[in-house]
């Protein structure tokens, strides 16, 4: 019995010594929902595989990276950036080049530059809205020309308080085609905004606010980031949506320049972005994987591929947002978005 004790002690010590001793990658998430998902798609099996330990730490945006580069004060390994701000962080020299002799990237197409930053995930922003008090006299809303038809589908409006997808959701809703969206018509897509812009009950400005007030029905009809609504629907809320004319746009993770564990945070990347650990991603959050032939490794089934919106089927229906076109712009646009919501 004393050896069975002296040997549980023994084997406890050697964990935390084994688990103290592992080299440590911080990464810096957004946290919420999505540091859930990535948790168990991408930092568990990745230490388990690796015999590392990932220390998880929050990111608010790309200043954040900024101020630890240029200070020369670097803590993190890796962090989550949008493919926007990734796109800029890599113009200004804040991050470290992907080493495609480590990273395999082949199953992963993004029209960014994907020296710096490749995408991890997708999200679709859709247009969604209540099933019990939307789509009046049986007509069904199908694109943002619906959306702001506030005659043929009167109620409350909900849009993200940010400009970026409330541009190219104007200029499709004016009618320009998918394939002529960029560059961007700035004039164009503000003057159709004007006119939704009275019908717009409330600006949300965070997922979880958007889900909320999707879930109570305070809105008729939302722009809304297509994990959220089905978040909403899985728990009961009677809500809808639809992938057609949803802009698709995504985070990339990423070494800021300097990273102390550049070479292991590399190899973790390799594994982020393989097949198995991508597939599992949209099993906790139904944000798609970047990686193309996650599709194809068994993880998922049919039913959950239906619903992922970066499945062969539902993509074809989506316009792909240019991240490239808004890291050159968005300081331009983010004063113009302010004036226009300060009248």
């Amino acid at each position: 019995m004393r050896k069975s004790v002296i040997s549980a002690v023994m084997l406890a010590s050697f964990a935390t010594i084994s688990t103290a001793s592992a080299q440590q990658l911080t990464v810096a998430t957004g946290g919420g929902i999505i540091a859930d998902a990535q948790r168990k798609a991408f930092f568990e099996p990745t230490a388990k595989a690796l015999g590392i330990a990932f220390k998880e730490e929050t990111i608010q945006n790309l200043r954040d990276i900024r101020l630890q580069v240029q200070s020369n004060a670097v803590t993190w390994d890796l962090a989550q950036l949008g493919l926007d701000e990734c796109q800029q962080a890599g113009k200004e020299g804040l991050l470290e080049k992907i080493d495609r002799n480590v990273v395999d990237t082949s199953g992963i197409s993004s029209p960014t530059d994907m020296d710096y930053c490749i995408p991890l995930y997708y999200y679709t922003t859709v247009l969604a809205w209540s099933t019990k008090t939307g789509q009046p006299g049986g007509n069904k809303m199908q694109s943002w020309a619906d959306f702001f038809d506030t005659k043929k589908f009167p109620g409350a409006r909900s849009v993200f308080k940010y400009p970026r997808g409330n541009l190219e959701m104007a200029l499709l809703a004016d009618g320009v085609a998918p394939d002529k969206l960029y560059p961007l018509d700035v004039d164009r897509a503000f003057k159709k905004l004007e006119q939704l812009k009275p019908s717009i009950e409330a600006w949300w400005d965070s997922g979880a606010q958007s889900a909320q007030l999707l879930k109570d029905g305070e809105v008729d009809y939302i722009q809304i980031w297509n994990g959220r609504v089905s978040s909403v629907i899985r728990d009961g809320g009677q809500a809808a949506f639809t992938y057609n004319q949803g802009i698709l746009t995504g985070d990339a993770m990423v070494i800021p320049k300097g990273a102390r564990n550049k070479d292991m945070a590399m190899k973790a990347l390799a594994m982020f972005f393989s097949p198995r650990q991508q597939a599992q991603f949209p099993l906790s959050v139904d944000y798609g994987p970047a990686n193309s032939k996650a599709f194809e490794v068994g993880v998922l089934s049919p039913e959950q591929i239906a619903r992922v919106n970066t499945s062969p089927e539902n993509i074809k229906t989506q316009v792909k947002l240019d991240e490239k076109w808004w890291a050159e712009n968005t300081a331009k646009v983010l004063e113009r978005w302010d004036n226009f919501m300060q009248r």
